[in-house]
């Protein structure tokens, strides 16, 4: 389906639908519901395509504050305005703000026992699949996925062996990608 038909086909989410979905992706993970929110914004209730959604949450990674958090004020303010951007959120982060308060308590009094230690390791280990998952659905999503790909080993470059800091890793990043953008755009006019 094009990103045309499916703008067409979405529908509309009122405030009551955005606290609801995004409360059920915040109490469907533990440790990142990132995997969950895109399962349910384009493949459940398609309120994005994969290419928005792509594009949204490399806009939402590079603004300060949870990406996932600064996705639903995004998704909310695009649907609902500012009652959206303040709903959305709050569906997010309410239930599982309520679970990590009896979740710390319950440590408190039994976080020290193997069992639990060895819980939280494979909470853990699901958690990296989940995210592995995800990162694979999401470049499965972009076109042209070989032109992409040296901005992405740039990056790993550039933070894990060399060890630049982030924020010229990011602005460097930007300006390369801005340009080989505004290149590509030029030559698909001619």
């Amino acid at each position: 389906m094009s990103t045309a038909e499916l703008s067409q086909n979405q529908q509309r989410p009122d405030l009551r639908a955005l606290f609801l979905g995004f409360s059920a992706v915040g109490l469907s993970g533990f440790g990142g519901v990132l995997p969950f929110a895109r399962r349910m914004l384009v493949e459940d209730k398609r309120w994005m395509s994969a290419e928005e959604f792509n594009t949204q949450l490399g806009l939402c990674q590079f603004l300060p504050g949870p990406n996932v958090v600064n996705l639903a004020v995004l998704v909310g303010k695009r649907y609902q305005g500012l009652a959206g951007a303040l709903v959305a959120p709050i569906g997010l982060l309410l239930g599982p703000f309520l679970i990590v308060l009896l979740l710390a308590m319950a440590y408190d009094t039994w976080g020290s026992l193997p069992l639990a230690q060895a819980m939280l390791r494979g909470i853990a280990a699901a958690g990296c699949g989940l995210l592995f998952a995800m990162a694979w659905r999401m470049g499965s999503a972009l076109k042209d996925k070989w032109f992409f790909l040296p901005f992405t080993l740039l990056t790993v470059v550039g933070i894990a062996w060399l060890r630049w800091p982030m924020p010229a890793v990011m602005l460097g990043g930007l300006a390369a990608s801005g340009a080989v953008a505004y290149w590509r755009l030029a030559q698909a006019k001619k």
